[in-house]
């Protein structure tokens, strides 16, 4: 298991900086924002080319909404997911992370051709998963599902949930993203889920229960965290939390306690 961080998270004002820094600390990656991305390729390989840390994953940022009211948005979401893992796949990431939507629906709702509006939005998004996915598997990176809690979605709030989504879409690079604060919201067991949900895993966020740097709350790592040994998982695992100053000690502290876990 490898740990990595957002690039927001790190001190620094320049992206190298940030590099620097992060390398300094002996985290194994960086997460990159996605929103932006294209104007900032020549920077990052410039970075990467003097840097010993790698990209681990692009986050999001993409442009429209996938179960957006109107077709132009969901268009958009789809083109430039796509263009996006182009991206991830040039820097060698493990993928995009994909959120369906924010929010309450914005489809209408069809009954009774469909008796929830969440019907509609799941074959909807199937649909367009398995159109995105053969992209992803062209470029050979991942598209990573993120379940949200239910206070950012009405949609996707658990693992299984997620699951379910990548059987039915059936895509080779249609996986899932599990994040240790939604969890801790929705999940009845975080152990319980992530070792359900083992085979679909391809990256993690961590941030403890107050959604600050993991060993400033009460999340129970150690135990989710056995169950992803046991599971041999070997992807990263990026800090997307709150970080109290002064941040490099902040950030010194609780990747050491992270290690001392693993």
């Amino acid at each position: 298991m490898k740990i990595a961080i957002q690039e927001n998270l790190l001190p620094g004002k320049t992206l190298r900086e940030k590099f620097l820094i992060a390398e300094k600390l002996g985290f194994d990656g960086i997460e990159l924002w996605g929103r932006g991305i294209e104007k900032r390729i020549s920077e990052i390989e410039s970075v990467l080319s003097i840097s010993k840390v790698p990209i681990s994953t692009i986050c999001s940022g993409y442009k429209g909404d996938l179960l957006g009211s109107s077709r132009s948005e969901r268009e958009a979401a789809i083109k430039d997911i796509k263009f996006k893992l182009e991206v991830a796949a040039k820097l060698n990431a493990v993928g995009l992370i994909v959120v369906p939507t924010f929010g309450g629906p914005k489809l209408p709702d069809l009954y009774p051709l469909y008796k929830d509006v969440k019907e509609l939005e799941y074959r909807l998004l199937v649909e367009e998963l398995k159109d995105i996915g053969k992209h992803a598997d062209e470029v050979g990176v991942f598209i990573l599902l993120e379940p949200l809690n239910r206070y950012e979605t009405h949609f996707l709030n658990r693992l299984e949930q997620a699951i379910k989504i990548c059987k039915d879409v059936n895509m080779e690079h249609v996986k899932i993203m599990a994040d240790f604060f939604h969890m801790n919201i929705e999940e009845a067991s975080i152990p319980e889920s992530l070792k359900i949900a083992k085979d679909y895993i391809r990256h993690i966020h961590l941030a403890d229960s107050n959604r600050w740097l993991p060993g400033f709350g009460h999340t129970d790592f150690k135990s989710a965290f056995k169950v992803l040994k046991n599971s041999n998982y070997k992807y990263f695992m990026a800090l997307e939390c709150y970080v109290p100053e002064p941040k490099e000690e902040s950030l010194r502290k609780s990747l050491a306690y992270l290690k001392s876990l693993l």
